[in-house]
């Protein structure tokens, strides 16, 4: 897949799916979930402020009549509530509407109601950027802080799955430090050889791992032959491992304002996928991170 429409369009083939809306009182979110309900890859359970969520969505022309609407003004018991669902195999997708992004992360991970699975959660944004024939994917940009190597082979696994939901059998991840040699003096690009050693001895499967690379030589074939790279992943990387949350967090908002990259994000690593989009997403991106999800929760089922 190259772009959001055929991310979209694979997505009507796999759905839909149940969506389980955490505190759903919020613009941007019902326009998301009505327009994935009309271009048929979801449907969505409302768990919110029944009263704010039938004004909002008067002024939105939305008919509530097409949605379940569960009445929980409570923030933290609407998150708990919306977990639960998906936790008991009523909906298949969690996504975060108008609350604080660590009130639902705390459902997520509740105890007796969570979506645990032991391993480390993270986040994952797929970009569609002008002049690529590709999408890209960003990890980890949003979750986890400074992660250690076995930290990154697991935030890197959690992106490989995500690329093969959507039929990319064997993504190619890079790496990404500040030069493209190793260096004692700079620790990523110590742990960007070991997760490429990982992968060629069998520890990381279904990928091609290669590192360290700058960002200029992981996405740009013409740069990586000026520098005379041979290696198979030089120019033509899919997943871009980032080597901290500062570096992740500047690549991606230099994507979506300098670059203009149309994009998604979910949080990956759960039983379940987690649209987490910030607050100041659009509707078209929370609808592409809708998409993202279902074929997430296709793979996963």
């Amino acid at each position: 897949m190259k772009n959001f429409n055929e991310i979209i369009a694979f997505a009507k083939e796999r759905g839909p799916k149940t969506i389980s809306v955490a505190c759903a009182q919020d613009k941007e979110v019902l326009l998301a979930v009505e327009a994935a309900r009309k271009e048929g890859i979801a449907k969505a359970i409302l768990v919110g402020d029944e009263v704010k969520i039938a004004e909002i969505a008067e002024t939105l022309n939305i008919a509530l009549s097409d949605y379940e609407v569960i009445n929980e003004a409570d923030l933290t018991n609407a998150c708990l509530k919306a977990v639960e669902l998906v936790s008991t195999g009523v909906a298949d997708i969690v996504m975060k509407g108008l609350v604080d992004t660590s009130i639902i992360l705390k459902a997520v991970l509740n105890k007796e109601i969570g979506l645990r699975t032991g391993l480390p959660l993270s986040h994952v944004a797929v970009f569609k950027i002008d002049g690529y024939e590709r999408l890209f994917f960003v990890t980890d940009a949003a979750m986890t802080l400074s992660p250690d190597l076995m930290t990154k082979k697991q935030i890197l696994e959690n992106a490989v799955s995500l690329a093969h939901a959507l039929d990319i059998e064997q993504p190619k991840v890079a790496v990404l430090c500040a030069k493209e040699k190793t260096d004692e003096k700079m620790p990523c690009t110590i742990d960007a050889f070991k997760l490429e050693e990982m992968q060629k001895n069998g520890e990381i499967k279904g990928c091609l791992v290669g590192g360290p690379f700058a960002l200029d030589n992981a996405v740009s074939e013409e740069a990586a032959k000026h520098k005379g790279m041979t290696h198979p992943i030089g120019g033509k990387a899919d997943i871009l491992l980032v080597p901290n949350i500062e570096s992740g967090n500047i690549l991606y908002k230099s994507l979506v304002f300098f670059a203009k990259g149309e994009n998604a994000g979910l949080i990956v690593g759960a039983k379940a996928p987690i649209v987490l989009t910030s607050r100041a997403d659009s509707d078209i991106t929370k609808l592409n991170s809708i998409a993202l999800a279902v074929l997430a929760a296709s793979k996963q089922n």
